[in-house]
């Protein structure tokens, strides 16, 4: 049987080759010609092409529209998945026909979420299907056995270790599972195409496909993806328009704190995270991280604790900082869990509105437990415990028994603004005892804040 016919389309200005080329002859561009069957190809089986499908178009019957009031709505039963903490961030479970991306870092538990939930939905009596193209089928066993528990049957999840789509999307057809998940999207070829697995046009193809399928059957399907060194999930930025949820599993491989969160979501908020911890059987739920996390804090200079804001979920977090004379020019600024432009902008307003100068100094610091926070709410902390360490005086002084919590956004004018959920992060802090919270109603400015803090700036502080 003759192969298809491919061409090579720049994504860029849409100029097409027959074959792969470094650069555009169209627009010039480098490495953006991407392998695609033309329109041809993908109409042959019909017996349409290019024209015909344009005559097909052009003849067709115009379609009644309505307002969207008179649109029905139509409620969707959600499938639960047995993980309280993934339900919360999927918007209360697991839609059938949907498509869900869930990427994250070699190692983290990608693998491990996904084997929990389809041995949770297997005890529940579900329908469920594991493809996998990077694991034999023992090797799945193996972790199927230590994931196995009363709850969970993970042992009875039906297994398929196959990267031919044609062969993945006839089995999906055959056995028709409620949830499927496959294990990863970047392994699956089609052999239509002739770039190697895991290439721009073959995600996409696959995707395509297993999308089409899934949504004619309502099978609701987990796409584990690979992510870049950066951090960003590998593949075209299509394969995140594609799907119907996308999927953050966060952390570090050595640490045991996991977070999940959702980038894209059409069935449920955005705002939403769960929290896991590594163990010998598997992901446990965390249901009050800030316990955790508040009774891990340490009382010493450079540690406060942060009241953030995680979608709805008020979590307290011990940020900790390290400054320390520098024989390297410029100095070194390295962060763990904070954007690090940001701790350049709140180590400048410390320097020019605080008195505090950092700029002979190394400065570290880490958001403890491997959890990474992007609201601007960390500021404040941030900045607390920069001045803590460079001082060398606790937060809240050596006789306060608790760690001293804090939130808000330092302005460039050295004044600290308001952040959402106020009340509710002060409310997190005082159950635990941490109580009085500075913030931007208790102390307008950063330089107010750090009286607060700390006491009087010792004399000859500024180092810069």
């Amino acid at each position: 049987m003759p192969r298809t016919a491919t061409l090579h389309v720049c994504s860029d200005c849409g100029h097409s080759e027959p074959r792969w080329m470094g650069q555009c002859p169209g627009c010039g561009a480098w490495n953006t010609l991407v392998e695609e069957r033309p329109v041809a190809a993908l109409t042959g089986r019909a017996g349409g092409s290019r024209s015909a499908a344009r005559g097909a178009a052009g003849t067709a019957g115009a379609v009644a529209v309505r307002p969207l009031r008179e649109v029905e709505q139509v409620r969707v039963a959600r499938l639960p998945a047995g993980i309280g903490e993934l339900d919360r961030v999927l918007g209360g479970g697991i839609v059938p026909g949907s498509l869900v991306l869930l990427g994250g870092s070699p190692g983290i538990g990608k693998s491990t979420l996904t084997n929990m939930v389809m041995g949770h939905l297997a005890a529940a009596g579900r329908r469920t299907l594991y493809v996998s193209g990077e694991e034999s089928a023992a090797q799945i066993r193996l972790r199927a056995e230590r994931l196995e528990t009363e709850g969970c049957a993970a042992l009875d999840v039906p297994v398929l270790a196959e990267t031919d789509l044609d062969t993945v999307l006839a089995t999906l057809v055959a056995e028709k599972p409620d949830v499927c998940v496959i294990d990863s999207v970047q392994t699956l070829h089609a052999a239509e195409l002739s770039g190697a697995p895991g290439s721009v046009g073959q995600v996409r193809e696959v995707a395509s496909r297993i999308m089409a399928v899934a949504k004619g059957q309502g099978t609701a399907v987990f796409l584990v993806g690979h992510v870049t060194k950066e951090g960003a999930l590998a593949g075209p930025r299509v394969l995140e328009h594609l799907v119907d949820c996308v999927l953050q599993f966060e952390g570090e491989r050595e640490r045991t704190y996991r977070t999940l969160r959702a980038l894209k979501n059409r069935f449920g908020s955005t705002n939403e995270t769960g929290v896991f911890e590594m163990a010998q059987g598997g992901l446990v739920e965390v249901l009050d991280p800030s316990a955790r996390f508040v009774g891990e804090a340490t009382r010493k200079p450079g540690s406060v604790v942060l009241a953030a804001m995680e979608g709805t979920r008020p979590l307290l977090v011990e940020v900790q900082a390290l400054v320390s004379p520098s024989e390297i020019v410029p100095p070194r600024r390295v962060c763990n869990g904070i954007d690090r432009n940001r701790l350049a902008l709140v180590l400048a307003v410390l320097g020019r509105h605080a008195g505090v100068g950092t700029g002979t100094a190394d400065v570290f610091v880490n958001v403890v437990g491997g959890v990474r926070v992007d609201e601007p709410g960390a500021d404040l902390a941030v900045a607390l415990a920069v001045a803590s360490a460079a001082r060398g005086v606790t937060a809240g002084g050596e006789d306060r028994p608790l760690p001293l919590a804090c939130f808000g956004e330092v302005g460039l004018t050295g004044e600290l603004r308001s952040v959402g959920h106020g009340d509710r992060r002060r409310q997190e802090a005082r159950k635990f005892g941490l109580d009085p919270v500075i913030s931007p109603e208790s102390a307008p400015t950063l330089r107010q804040a750090l009286k607060a803090a700390l006491g009087a700036p010792a004399p000859n502080l500024k180092t810069s």
